[in-house]
C-alpha cells in the first residue's frame, strides 16, 4: 500500500505563500506545463465560442412545424457554452495567461468547426459533431493534466459533463425528427 502524502508543516506553508506573490494562485508545487496549459484552455474557449456563434446561427434559423423546440434548445446550448468560455477565460487569467478572444483567427484555434447547416436536420448534425469533438477534446486536456492541475482538471470535467449532457439531448432530437426536416 502506497504511503500517503506528508503533509506541509504550517511555518514551510506560510513561508512559501510569501513567495512570487505576482503569480497568485500558481504556487511552487504546481507540477503543470502552465504555457502548455493555457494554450490548451485558449483552444478549448475558441472551441466554446465557435459553437456559441453556431449554436445562436441556427437558433436564429431554424424554421418549420418542429423548429420551436429545437430552436429553444439551440439557444439553451449557446447560453451554456458561453459560460463555459468564461469559465475557461478565468481559469486562464487565473494561471497568469491572457483569453485570446480576437476574432480573426477563431475558427483556427477552435477544435469544433463552423457549419451553418441548411435544414433543422442538418444544423442538430452539425452541433452534434461539434460537440462530440469537444467531449473528445475535453477528455484528452484531462488525461493530459492527470493529477498536475485538479483545479482545471476539475473545471473540465465539469464542462465535459455539460457537453456529454448536450451530446445526449441533440441525438434524441434527430431520432425525434422526420428525416425531411
Amino acid at each position: 500500500m502506497p504511503k500517503p502524502h506528508a503533509l506541509t508543516d504550517v511555518t514551510t506553508l506560510r513561508r512559501d505563500a510569501r513567495k512570487h506573490l505576482e503569480l497568485g494562485a500558481v504556487t511552487a508545487d504546481y507540477s503543470a506545463d502552465r504555457q502548455q496549459v493555457i494554450q490548451q484552455l485558449n483552444e478549448a474557449l475558441a472551441t466554446e465560442l465557435v459553437c456559441v456563434l453556431r449554436y445562436r446561427r441556427h437558433y436564429f434559423m431554424a424554421r418549420g412545424i418542429h423548429a420551436k423546440g429545437v430552436a429553444a434548445e439551440f439557444l439553451a446550448h449557446s447560453n451554456e457554452e458561453l459560460g463555459h468560455a468564461d469559465l475557461l477565460a478565468a481559469r486562464i487569467v487565473q494561471l497568469g495567461g491572457e483569453p485570446d478572444f480576437a476574432p480573426n483567427h477563431l475558427t483556427d484555434r477552435s477544435h469544433a468547426q463552423y457549419v451553418a447547416g441548411t435544414t433543422l436536420t442538418d444544423m442538430i448534425r452539425e452541433d452534434l459533431v461539434a460537440e462530440r469533438v469537444a467531449i473528445n477534446s475535453y477528455r484528452d486536456m484531462v488525461r493530459y493534466l492527470g493529477t498536475d492541475d485538479p483545479t482545471t482538471s476539475d473545471m473540465l470535467k465539469t464542462i465535459l459533463a455539460v457537453e456529454e449532457e448536450h451530446a445526449d439531448e441533440l441525438a434524441d432530437l434527430l431520432t425525434d425528427l422526420p428525416q425531411s426536416a
